[in-house]
């Protein structure tokens, strides 16, 4: 029988796992911890690292945590691309066949945005090529939700959110939150999602970078939708045409979430809805089904 008060390598994680109090310490952390240990020792078994390559790895941690801000965090970006952050939101939004699927929230989303009428604009800028954006929210039976609020946000037209360029940009461009009518309809102006950047001048654009690996988001719109008695969703509307679809640079994309994009050459019909003289827009149907709540919703503002 294994003497479980001294260490070996064959028994390292019974070992340490031995001296978890389980009389003492919180049972979900005991849990969380021994799983930790177990599937790491197995990591450092598998991988065998010198001590060179272990003091690498404690160091590159070490810049990840310098790298962090009020305002940037490099351990969630670092969880972005290494897809545990897509994982943490699947395992903890599963939801019967045909309800939306989630996404990642992403670090951009503010509160504060603009409540706006049905076929509003929220590009105040009047930069990119017009996309009209129209749909309904029902619920799994395909009633229609009214009252429901879609929260839009996405990068203008040079890759950027509005908070990434403060005094470049008006204050909430290219975000809005639109209600549903009686009908579940809703619908609002924008610009053709591009893609973008994530943050790659730190450790985790080191990593990418050794690794062959795109900096790139797919091009998007990120939603929100809300409404009372209902799961909140919080999602994307993904441009089909997009380089980027299949090499995300945090696992975002669902082929659910895949959109339509179809491009109108009308411009009396671009007139009348508002795009000016535009020659032609781009527009899509996005329709989200939610699924009746159950528990208390979190919405966690990544920074």
């Amino acid at each position: 029988m294994t003497d479980l008060a001294y260490f070996s390598e064959a028994a390292s994680t019974e070992v340490v796992n031995a001296r978890i109090d389980e009389g003492k310490a919180d049972p979900r952390l005991a849990a969380v911890i021994s799983a930790l240990t177990r599937h790491l020792h197995a990591f450092i078994k598998e991988v065998e690292p010198s001590h060179e390559e272990w003091l690498a790895g404690i160091q590159y941690l070490t810049k990840v945590g310098q790298t962090c801000t009020d305002w940037r965090q490099e351990f969630i970006l670092l969880s972005d691309v290494l897809g545990v952050s897509m994982l943490v939101d699947a395992i903890n939004s599963r939801r019967p066949s045909g309800a939306t699927e989630n996404t990642i929230l992403g670090p951009f989303y503010v509160f504060d945005r603009p409540m706006l009428e049905n076929g509003a604009s929220i590009c105040q800028d009047g930069k990119g090529e017009p996309c009209l954006v129209t749909g309904t929210v029902r619920d799994g039976d395909g009633n229609p939700i009214a009252g429901a609020v879609v929260d839009v946000w996405q990068t203008n037209e040079d890759g950027f959110y509005d908070v990434q360029q403060k005094g470049l940009q008006p204050d909430g461009n290219m975000r809005g939150a639109f209600t549903t009518d009686a009908d579940g309809r809703y619908s609002f102006r924008t610009s053709k999602p591009r893609y973008y950047p994530i943050p790659n001048d730190g450790p985790v654009g080191v990593l990418l970078e050794a690794l062959g690996r795109s900096f790139n988001r797919a091009a998007h719109i990120h939603a929100i939708v809300s409404a009372t008695g209902f799961d909140t969703v919080i999602t994307h509307i993904f441009e089909p045409g997009c380089q980027y679809l299949r090499d995300d640079a945090v696992f975002g994309v669902k082929a659910s979430l895949i959109g339509d994009f179809k491009r109108t050459v009308d411009p009396a019909r671009a007139a009348a809805l508002g795009f000016g003289d535009a020659p032609f827009f781009w527009e899509v149907a996005a329709n989200f089904v939610l699924t009746p709540a159950t528990g208390a919703q979190r919405l966690i503002h990544q920074v």
